[in-house]
């Protein structure tokens, strides 16, 4: 997606574009690329490509998982968008819940995040992407980790439900029931209906930063975090994949070590990222243009509703005119717990006034 440096809860967002709106309709398009440059190796190739990332993608049943009791979707008023060569577009209001995590065990998830087994896995950064209607605007908001909520009974994949739970750690809701908890807690916590979900798992993410080509960072501080095993002096670094992963989970050797230094530097990293796309004319390339392809769709669990290839390119075409000047980054209103300086909870009203704004 594309964003900016971030900002109040409702102010503009800076304009550092330099043809951003470009840069966002190719990471958008990337897996519709990949069929392209698949086709430039021959039907037998393309056809097996198509297959391999198209069954690349996990996906989860949420809505059958938590049936009619959620918010209500977005009403929408806009006609579907039209292309030249293609069916109508959809154009209404979309929220899209997007984690990033350590939910796929194995050796090279450990190895980068420790992941370990799937029932350790862990939600370390969330993001609710609520795009407008007509998908010509967006509002990204960052919800940290350290926030803590009432997490609400959920559905277990095994039978039965979790117990509601007060005064936790909202990256619990995954940890305790997956992807299925992690959007209930989001809805009951903010009473917005997600439409979609989209996660991203550690080695998927360095694998597209290695298939890049590596990503051009600029830090204002010097970083040295034992547990991201990042050591960085202030300025501009080239880093490979799991140099970026290790700066998109730094947090304790920046400012106070909270969560919200972390939300800055992963927004920083974003940005560095689409530049990186944007520089890659990945459609001259289709060796480089598959890996990426390949990296994006590996590294994804979805609903059921964008479970498919298709179902995404359609999702990326119906966003081409959102530009980056169009979307806000901001960070959901929290304050200090008063009874645990290492927490965050919601700063009211700010907070639900701010979700209000998304529906």
């Amino acid at each position: 997606m594309c964003v900016n440096g971030e900002e109040s809860a409702f102010g503009d967002a800076e304009d550092n574009s330099g043809g951003a709106g470009g840069q966002r309709r190719r990471w958008l398009k990337i897996a519709g690329c990949a069929l392209a440059g698949a086709l430039v190796l021959g039907a037998g190739g393309a056809g097996w490509a198509f297959w391999r990332l198209n069954d690349n993608i996990r996906s989860v049943d949420i809505n059958s998982a938590l049936g009619d009791n959620r918010p209500a979707k977005a009403q929408s008023s806009a006609e579907p968008s039209t292309s030249a060569s293609a069916s109508p577009l959809p154009s209404g209001a979309l929220n899209i819940l997007v984690l990033g995590s350590d939910s796929r065990s194995g050796k090279e998830n450990a190895e980068l995040g420790g992941g370990g087994e799937s029932s350790g896995a862990r939600s370390d950064t969330a993001m609710v992407v609520h795009i407008d209607e007509g998908r010509t605007g967006a509002t990204v908001v960052s919800i940290p980790r350290d926030t803590l909520v009432t997490r609400p009974s959920c559905p277990l994949e095994s039978g039965g439900s979790t117990a509601v739970a007060y005064n936790v750690m909202f990256n619990t809701a995954y940890a305790v029931g997956g992807p299925v908890c992690a959007v209930k807690t989001v809805e009951s916590m903010t009473d917005v209906r997600m439409d979609h979900y989209i996660e991203i798992d550690f080695a998927g993410f360095a694998k597209l930063v290695d298939a890049l080509g590596g990503v051009t960072v600029t830090t204002d501080e010097d970083i040295d975090d034992e547990d991201s095993h990042l050591t960085l002096e202030a300025g501009t670094h080239h880093l490979d994949g799991e140099q970026a992963l290790a700066l998109a989970r730094t947090r304790h050797g920046i400012g106070d070590g909270s969560d919200l230094g972390r939300i800055g530097l992963q927004q920083k990293l974003v940005k560095s990222l689409l530049d990186q796309i944007s520089s890659t004319d990945l459609l001259t390339n289709p060796a480089q243009l598959y890996r990426a392809a390949d990296a994006v769709t590996g590294s994804l669990t979805t609903d059921t509703g964008l479970d498919s290839l298709t179902e995404l390119v359609t999702l990326g075409e119906s966003l081409q005119g959102l530009s980056s000047t169009a979307t806000k980054t901001v960070m959901m209103p929290v304050v200090t717990a008063s009874y645990d300086r290492n927490r965050v909870v919601a700063d009211e009203p700010e907070a639900s006034e701010l979700w209000e704004s998304l529906k």
